[in-house]
Order: structure tokens, then sequence, then C-alpha cells
């Protein structure tokens, strides 16, 4: 389990600098640092690390919040029933906030440049090249949303 993430590292689909780019770019405190670290490395003391790595027997490994799975990271982050609903959107949300404003700066639908954790995204921006929803739901066939990934990949390098 030790050393997880330079193993990912190792595989040839990574990008080794990209993936690495937040220790020296994100300007983290340096508790924050070691703990996504430990997060990647998964040494981080759930019930299924108790059990399995630190071998205490009489740990039960369910998950504390849903009871139904074994409480690993992946299932903390990614697959509890009962965080999906709210902690779940919550992150979503926190992410997409900070793309919206990026694209809406970039796209020159907002002047002023609000630090990403008191920006709060306009239901709809438009000007003249550009419309920018947020929080909405759009129907489209699996070409139009290709496109509009590579266009927005395109328009925000």
């Amino acid at each position: 389990m030790h050393g997880r993430h330079p193993y990912d590292l190792s595989q040839q689909y990574v990008d080794i600098e990209a993936s690495n780019k937040w220790l020296t770019n994100a300007d983290l405190f340096a508790e924050t640092d070691g703990f996504l670290t430990a997060i990647q490395d998964q040494v981080i003391l759930t019930r299924n690390y108790k059990k399995y790595i630190l071998k205490q027997p009489d740990t039960k490994d369910l998950c504390r919040r849903c009871g139904k799975e074994s409480e690993t990271i992946q299932h903390i982050i990614a697959a509890c029933e009962q965080l999906a609903p709210t902690e779940y959107v919550k992150r979503h949300d926190g992410l997409a906030k900070i793309i919206h404003q990026k694209l809406a700066e970039a796209a020159e639908l907002i002047d002023n440049k609000s630090p990403c954790y008191k920006y709060t995204p306009a239901n709809v921006l438009e000007n003249e090249n550009f419309n920018l929803y947020w929080n909405r739901s759009i129907l489209m066939d699996l070409w139009t949303k290709q496109y509009l990934l590579i266009g927005l990949t395109n328009f925000y390098e």
C-alpha cells in the first residue's frame, strides 16, 4: 500500500510533470501538502487500512457512513452512497466554480478578479461571442460533446 503514488506515476500513460505540478504551484501549507500526499499513497487511517495494513483483527472495515462497503480512500472519495447527494456535489460545484470563473474571465464576460472562494457564478453570462451557463443541463449527442470539449480545450490554452 505504501508508495502507491510513485507506482502510479511510473505507469506509461501518466504525465509525471503534470501530475506533480500541484506540489510546486498550488501554494499549499506544508500540512495540506503532506495530507494530500498521504491520501495519494493511501495511508490515511480508514477502517480498511486498520484491518488489512495495521492488522487489527477486531476492526470492522465497513464504511462508518453507509455501512455497506469497505471503508477505503476510493470509497470515501467517490463511491459512498451517503456522501454522494451532498458532499460530492459540493466538491464538484467548488471545482466547477473555478472553471466557470476562469472561462468567464477569458471570454471577457466578467471584469472583477475576486478570489475563487468568493466567486458566485451567475446563471447566465453573455456577450456577442459567448454564452456561459451555470448548473444547467444541456441535452446533446456524443459528437456535440466531443466538439464542445475540444473547443473548450483550445479556448482555454
